[in-house]
């Protein structure tokens, strides 16, 4: 099938308790990983990509590779999705290219100038066919591009209804304790299980629900869920890193969204941790090795175990396709 928008699979999601998941793609072996794994698990699949990966790798590249996923797994639903995107422009621009889905992250702005610069957005991209998320509330942390000083913003309940209604948007990102990047929590924020594992605070479930009975039936996204799986951080420390703070977001309670309002989860750090940590190990262990194909093979296999976990265990959309 061609590519299409997250305007069924939200539905199906919502209604069916899981969430899609959606997972930022740079280069071909990321590409691969995620749709072989998703094609066995008969899951649909929201590549997106963000402004930082398109100046890597080019808008054509990734555009490519995503229909090249398209031709080669034609039995899952795949949506190609722009990530935050910082600008109309931008947006517009991925709009025009190819893209079925983008993001107009207008967090960064007044209540008043989010709607209007989404607004814009959504008129744009409805017009050409094309879905919009929007965001209220803002994550702290970092990845790729997307850069918050200090904390974040939980998103306030009360302007959701005002905000979707305004713009018309399609789904809407929430901040409810989520942050950017592989170090989303500080230790001292975390307390410690029975096993002597970090624990982070727990998410705000409270504003999800709150949010969820003003939007009835309306798709919520969670942004900065990746949940940063201890092995790869070790196997990334044992061959040369140095990564001892990395701590995401419990998978459980990931799972806990998924069967409420969220429709959507974005997964990056994860993916990033999987490739470094295996390409580490493999030059640790055959260092006289300098052919690329030698180490991406193992990279991109261990990236599609890790999004078939993910699928099964975390998000609930194996079998969803």
């Amino acid at each position: 099938m061609p590519l299409v928008t997250s305007t069924e699979m939200f539905k199906k999601a919502y209604k069916g308790g899981y969430a899609v998941g959606a997972f930022n793609v740079n280069n071909m072996e990321i590409v691969q990983g995620i749709t072989e794994a998703c094609r066995e698990e008969k899951a649909p699949v929201i590549l997106q990509v963000s402004k930082g990966a398109r100046a890597y790798a080019n808008h054509t590249y990734l555009v490519k590779l995503v229909e090249a996923a398209v031709l080669e797994c034609p039995e899952i639903p795949v949506v190609l999705h722009l990530d935050h995107g910082p600008d109309f422009e931008t947006c517009k621009a991925c709009i025009d290219g190819g893209f079925t889905s983008v993001m107009i992250d207008g967090s960064s702005h007044s209540f008043k100038d989010n709607i209007a610069l989404t607004k814009k957005v959504v008129e744009y991209a409805h017009d050409h066919g094309v879905v919009v998320e929007g965001e209220l509330g803002t994550l702290s942390g970092i990845e790729d591009e997307v850069v918050v000083e200090g904390e974040g913003s939980y998103t306030k309940p009360e302007e959701v209804e005002e905000f979707v209604s305004k713009t018309g948007v399609d789904s809407l990102a929430i901040a409810i304790g989520t942050s950017h990047g592989a170090y989303k929590f500080k230790p001292e924020q975390c307390t410690v299980n029975e096993k002597g594992i970090l624990v982070p605070p727990a998410l705000r479930f409270d504003i999800l629900k709150e949010v969820s009975k003003r939007l009835p039936d309306f798709p919520i996204v969670l942004h900065g869920s990746s949940s940063v799986p201890q092995d790869y951080v070790a196997m990334v420390n044992q061959f040369g890193g140095k990564m001892p703070d990395a701590i995401g977001v419990p998978e459980e309670q990931l799972r806990e969204a998924a069967k409420l309002s969220v429709c959507k989860i974005n997964i990056d750090s994860d993916l990033r941790l999987a490739m470094t940590g295996t390409i580490r190990k493999f030059f640790a262990e055959h260092p006289d090795k300098f052919d690329p194909r030698e180490y991406l093979k193992p990279a991109r296999a261990n990236i599609k175990e890790l999004v078939r976990h993910k699928l099964v265990d975390v998000l609930g959309c194996a079998g969803k396709a």
